[in-house]
C-alpha cells in the first residue's frame, strides 16, 4: 500500500491519524488481497486506486466533522467493509456495526477486526429484516451506505435503523440531485427529513466525486416501515 498517498490524502482533507491507523489500513489491505483471491470483494486492485476510491473516500464524514465520539453507527450493506472499516481505523472510538447480507463477507470482516485489533459488532442480515430487530430499530446515531442503492430506497433501508436526532450519510454521484425529490418524500414518510448535499472530494482526483446526502431523522419512523425485504428496491417509496 502506498503509505504516503494515503496520509497525504488523509492530511489535506483535514482527518487526523497516527502511525497505528496507517498500520492497520496497510494491513487490511493485504487482508483483502488474501481473501479477493478466492472470493469477490471488490474490483479495485491497484493500491492508489485502492487508497483513493476506497479509504480516503470512506472517510469523507470525518472531513466534514459528521461523526461525535463515541457515536453508535451502522454501515448498511458494508460489502468488504466500505465504508465502515477506514471510518472505524481512524476513529476506534466509533461504535460500529457492519451489516451485510451475505455471510460470507460478514465472515471477512470478522477475520479482518480480529487480526486488526478492533472492536465492532457484525450483524448478518437484509436492512429490512435488521432495522425490524428490538436491538437495531431507533437506536443508532448514524446510519452510513456507500455504493448501495437509489436515494429514495437508501431512505428506506437506514431511517429506521436511527434514533430521532441521528444522521444517515450516503455516498452519491454528481446525479443525485436527480433523486431528491423523492428522496424528500420517502424521508418525510419515514421521520426524516433531507439535509441537502456537501461535497466530498478526494485530494487531487478531479476524474470522478462523491457527495454526501444527509439525512436528519426528526421522528419516529412507522412500524410498517422498513417494508419486507426486497420490496423497497421493487417499489421505492417517494416515487
Amino acid at each position: 500500500m502506498n503509505r504516503e498517498r494515503l496520509a497525504g490524502g488523509l492530511t489535506a482533507m483535514g482527518i487526523a491519524f497516527d502511525q497505528t491507523a496507517l498500520e492497520r489500513f496497510e494491513a487490511f489491505h493485504a487482508i483483502l488481497d488474501e481473501y479477493n483471491a478466492r472470493m469477490d470483494l471488490t474490483a479495485v486492485l491497484e493500491e492508489d486506486e485502492r487508497v483513493d476510491r476506497h479509504d480516503l473516500d470512506s472517510a469523507a464524514p470525518l472531513a466534514q466533522g459528521l461523526l461525535a465520539q463515541q457515536a453508535r453507527v451502522i454501515d448498511v450493506g458494508t460489502g468488504a467493509g466500505f465504508p465502515g472499516m477506514p471510518l472505524l481505523i481512524l476513529r476506534p472510538d466509533l461504535r460500529m456495526t457492519f451489516l451485510d447480507a451475505l455471510q460470507k463477507r460478514i465472515a471477512f470482516l470478522q477475520d479482518a477486526l480480529s487480526r486488526l485489533g478492533l472492536t465492532a459488532q457484525t450483524l448478518h442480515a437484509r436492512a429490512e429484516d435488521a432495522a425490524r430487530m428490538p436491538e437495531h430499530r431507533e437506536g443508532y446515531d448514524a446510519a452510513v451506505s456507500r455504493a448501495v442503492a437509489n436515494a429514495a430506497v437508501l431512505e428506506e433501508l437506514t431511517l429506521p435503523f436511527l434514533r430521532e436526532g441521528g444522521l444517515a450519510i450516503a455516498w452519491k454521484g454528481p446525479g443525485v440531485q436527480e433523486e431528491l425529490t423523492a428522496a424528500r418524500r420517502a424521508a418525510f414518510v419515514l421521520g426524516g427529513t433531507v439535509r441537502g448535499v456537501v461535497p466530498a472530494p478526494v485530494p487531487g482526483r478531479a476524474d470522478w466525486q462523491h457527495v454526501l446526502l444527509l439525512t436528519d431523522k426528526t421522528g419516529k419512523t412507522p412500524k410498517a416501515y422498513p417494508r419486507k425485504a426486497g420490496t423497497p428496491g421493487k417499489k421505492p417509496l417517494g416515487m
